[in-house]
């Protein structure tokens, strides 16, 4: 049996390299190391080594979004570890372990939901963002062009709730009822409870019960009510807030924003969206 080390070179402010030559010294194993980013055919790579090899992948929410659409379709091997090394680490957070902890991916990765946006559909582990949480990417996105800093992304959130983001109008069908919302804040559709970086979007929200997801909206309210509860979403107490905060489960979700608006999967930024469909447990 041998070890393989999958890395994403820029996770974490591109210390993604570090953190799998620190676990790499940490298994205290001959391991080989590979930047994941540069691996095609994934199919391919697997199925150069013996099938009860040990791999483990290095990095954070997005690489492991890039890995679970690579294998798609694609037998994977039994004893694939995660290790977080990202600026949010919500897959993690949402297990209750710590980043450092390598977890085995292979039932988390299986019948996930897939979103629809812009004419392309792809599969997600955590959750889709749109509204200012979608605006915050696109933020970050920007400083991490112009700085090498860390990104600060409550902050962010911060000051596009009190200056720079305006809320949208939403129509949002679940399962075939549709209803509307004004003022619309947030908007995310989550497969576990956890996006952001630590926002617990949708606390009852069980990534292991993969018939439905969970949509969110914050709505309704101006700037300084909104800013008042918007800080209880790190602690899921926001959906306390029951006159400007919407929780809606089903299967087929759909959310239509009447102006183009920054969106977010498991962290990536997508810009210009005006709508997303997700369907639970990757159906069509």
């Amino acid at each position: 049996m041998s070890i393989h080390i999958l890395f994403n070179p820029k996770s974490n402010n591109f210390t993604g390299k570090a953190a799998a030559e620190a676990l790499k010294t940490k298994l205290g194993e001959v391991a080989d190391m590979t930047d994941v980013t540069t691996v095609i055919d994934v199919g391919g790579y697997f199925a150069r080594f013996p099938a009860d090899d040990k791999y483990y992948l290095v990095g954070g929410d997005g690489t492991l979004n890039h890995f679970i659409n690579d294998v798609e379709g694609i037998d994977i091997p039994e004893e694939i570890y995660f290790c977080g090394a990202g600026t949010g680490n919500d897959f993690l957070r949402d297990l209750g372990t710590s980043p450092d902890e390598p977890v085995l991916i292979g039932k988390y990765v299986k019948n996930l939901p897939t979103v629809t946006v812009n004419g392309k559909t792809c599969r997600f582990i955590n959750g889709i963002g749109f509204g200012i949480d979608g605006y915050c990417c696109e933020v970050g996105d920007k400083m991490r062009e112009a700085s090498d800093k860390p990104i600060n992304y409550t902050s962010i959130a911060i000051k596009g709730l009190l200056f720079h983001f305006a809320p949208r109008d939403a129509t949002v069908t679940i399962d075939g009822v549709t209803k509307e919302y004004k003022k619309v804040w947030i908007a995310p559709t989550m497969n576990g409870r956890f996006y952001g970086g630590g926002m617990m979007a949708a606390p009852e929200q069980d990534r292991l019960k993969n018939e439905t997801v969970t949509t969110v909206l914050m709505y309704g309210k101006g700037r300084l009510r909104t800013l008042m509860a918007f800080p209880s979403i790190f602690k899921g107490e926001h959906v306390n807030h029951t006159e400007q905060v919407a929780v809606l489960k089903g299967r087929d979700v759909t959310v239509r924003f009447d102006q183009p608006t920054s969106l977010q999967i498991d962290g990536e930024t997508v810009l210009g969206v005006t709508e997303y469909r997700v369907v639970a447990g990757g159906g069509s």
